[in-house]
């Protein structure tokens, strides 16, 4: 009877342990998403060339899935962009960190992101620089890639929701400038804010487009084509407007 009864006792025991647990589903969850993430960066991004270690890390760091709508968030560190609604995506894992890469990033920079969309550029950069400006053109965006950084804890990013071919003026010049949407040509505000010595990262380009690095040195650009890319069109405030 005692044996019965230790026996029952163990089984009870067993059982408890292997009840839903909210807390050990949490990480379950977050360990799973982080050995996602580090496949990401060895398998898509460092395989691609990119060597940069605090632009590396900083991949690693971002939980990308934070960015993505709910019901597409099995594939956040898939190789591809995502849709975030408004006709607009999250860029594919290996462009954010190549166009960081680009802007050559020390840590106490001042960087203007052109199109701010779901607000994981902007988390990736505010990991390697000190401020970073950020401007979308769709508000809905706007408002909902503010308060998710606000709830993340980022303190040195200033989410704008207006016109980002105009730039930001009352913040220029920048140290660096990326833009996540293609212009046909590239803006001449953005090249104005454009801080000597610092860099524009750019796809720009309708149904075809190259992703450009340009570089002001001494008042002169140097434009090198990078790769052919893909990205949403940028809009002008009368435009998305009309949407």
């Amino acid at each position: 009877m005692r044996q019965l009864l230790i026996l029952s006792l163990i089984v009870f025991l067993h059982l408890e342990s292997t009840q839903f647990n909210p807390v050990n589903a949490e990480n379950a969850e977050s360990s799973t998403y982080t050995k996602a993430r580090e496949d990401m960066v060895a398998n898509q991004i460092e395989t691609r060339g990119v060597k940069d270690k605090r632009v590396l890390a900083a991949m690693r760091k971002v939980e990308r899935h934070k960015f993505v709508p709910k019901q597409l968030r099995y594939l956040s560190y898939t190789d591809g962009p995502l849709p975030i609604g408004e006709g607009q995506t999250i860029s594919q894992p290996y462009i954010v960190a190549l166009m960081t890469e680009l802007a050559g990033l020390k840590g106490d920079e001042k960087v203007l992101e052109i199109g701010t969309g779901s607000g994981y550029q902007a988390a990736i950069l505010a990991e390697l620089c000190a401020h970073v400006y950020t401007i979308e053109i769709l508000e809905p965006l706007a408002t909902r890639a503010k308060a998710l950084l606000e709830d993340l804890g980022y303190t040195n990013i200033m989410v704008k929701y207006g016109d980002g071919f105009l730039g930001w003026k009352e913040f220029a010049p920048f140290d660096a400038i990326i833009v996540t949407c293609a212009p046909q040509e590239v803006p001449l505000p953005l090249i104005e804010q454009l801080k000597d010595g610092g860099r524009l990262v750019i796809p720009v380009g309708t149904f075809y487009q190259e992703l450009k690095l340009i570089e002001k040195k001494n008042g002169k650009l140097i434009t090198k084509n990078i790769i052919p890319v893909s990205f949403v069109p940028m809009l002008r405030k009368n435009r998305a407007l009309q949407k």
